[in-house]
């Protein structure tokens, strides 16, 4: 069962979510709120796995609720759904440590699909934003940095990353045990200074790593 936290300031939608992921199965909402005026303590109190995240809300918005979260808990996967797909919103949210950036646009089976990569390790970001974000980092004309002595098999697991594969999905693709993959990612976070996959993948693209 994949537990959920909801932050959503307009009542209509908030419900909607609710009901929807509700009624799958897999998937529980353990409590919704309009803004993340007290999200250390609703984070600490329901312990979710995954919490969908609105930017715009009225208090404390989206983008400062993330940073207070990842402040102090880098495990728990935070997926931004938002009206927004510009650039600052997008820089900003992946810069804090966002598991992922999805559209409120998106159809409910994707979203479910969104939730369940998220918490698989996947780094699930709706095809526009995608965009967004090449366009960011294809911007960024940086000469090619250190390689931060990441091994071969450490920038390959970075580069898979990087192409959005999940935990589960690195496995398979270098033949190699879900622990070793979390073993390397482990690695890989501590030598770039980052922590978590999304940070991980806005540095390789930043400093050129692979």
């Amino acid at each position: 069962m994949i537990k959920l936290l909801i932050y959503e300031d307009n009542p209509q939608l908030r419900e909607g979510l609710t009901m929807l992921i509700n009624g799958s199965e897999g998937f529980e909402v353990s409590a919704a709120f309009k803004n993340c005026n007290h999200v250390l303590s609703e984070v600490e109190i329901y312990k979710p796995d995954v919490i969908l995240m609105d930017i715009d809300m009225p208090g404390v918005n989206g983008i400062e609720g993330l940073k207070k979260i990842r402040n102090i808990n880098h495990d728990v996967k935070i997926l931004m759904l938002t009206v927004f797909d510009d650039n600052k919103n997008v820089f900003e949210a992946i810069k804090n440590g966002a598991s992922g950036y999805i559209l409120k646009k998106t159809p409910p089976s994707r979203l479910l699909e969104y939730i369940s990569d998220a918490h698989t390790g996947g780094a699930p970001m709706t095809a526009s934003v995608a965009s967004q974000v090449l366009k960011m980092f294809s911007s960024m004309n940086n000469e090619k940095g250190e390689d931060y002595n990441l091994s071969d098999r450490e920038k390959q697991v970075l580069q898979l990353l990087v192409d959005g594969y999940s935990y589960k999905m690195i496995s398979s693709d270098m033949f190699i045990a879900i622990d070793t993959v979390r073993s390397h990612i482990k690695k890989i976070y501590e030598k770039l200074h980052v922590n978590s996959k999304s940070e991980a993948v806005a540095k390789a693209f930043k400093d050129r790593i692979i």
